[in-house]
């Protein structure tokens, strides 16, 4: 990624963080919750390596391949649950922005390694808009359900009972994931724009 050193460490941070969580959270989770967190973290590592500052690390010319690979192998994943429900819609809109973006680093413009020369752009404008448009809705409504709201509280959760399920209190905690989620896609937008 281009410009400056300290967005993109603090973007490596933030995505390597999201993918360490989703990886715990995938230890103690079970059925669907646990291939999300699967899909959620290999997103988060693969951005995160993504994010490093060229300064640092300078990808091989066939690294970018590797990322569509990858990613093409998850939107083919992600293209085969899509009929599960919505979630799996976004894993699938995430994974081709992955490849798209992994393509677009890997095309040459004039000269220069396009994904890291500072002012070059090898993107299509059209998808990025439309790839920029998805995630700031997204980001929106993620945000927007964040916002905490008055709640009626259970007889046992006032009692000190049961909380919502087995396991650790971070990892039953559908906010933390919502967030993990929201921060991604903050990520995935900041990632878009250097396109």
């Amino acid at each position: 990624m281009h410009g400056p050193a300290l967005s993109g460490w603090l973007m490596v941070a933030l995505c390597a963080a999201t993918g360490v969580y989703c990886l715990l959270r995938m230890r103690v989770c079970a059925g669907e919750e646990r291939r999300a967190a699967g899909g959620e973290a290999v997103m988060g590592f693969g951005m995160a390596s993504m994010a490093l500052p060229a300064a640092v690390l300078t990808p091989p010319a066939w690294g970018w391949a590797v990322y569509a690979a990858v990613f093409g192998g998850a939107a083919l994943h992600g293209l085969l649950t899509v009929r599960r429900g919505g979630h799996h819609l976004h894993h699938l809109v995430g994974s081709l922005a992955m490849v798209y973006m992994a393509v677009a680093m890997a095309s040459p413009a004039t000269g220069a390694h396009t994904g890291h020369a500072p002012g070059a752009t090898s993107g299509i404008p059209v998808v990025t808009g439309g790839l920029l448009l998805y995630y700031m809705v997204y980001v929106l409504h993620a945000g927007a359900r964040l916002v905490p709201v008055a709640t009626v509280r259970t007889a046992a959760a006032t009692a000190g009972g049961p909380g919502p399920g087995p396991g650790p209190a971070w990892a039953t905690r559908p906010e933390l994931a919502l967030a993990c989620r929201l921060s991604m896609a903050l990520a995935m937008l900041a990632m878009l724009v250097t396109v």
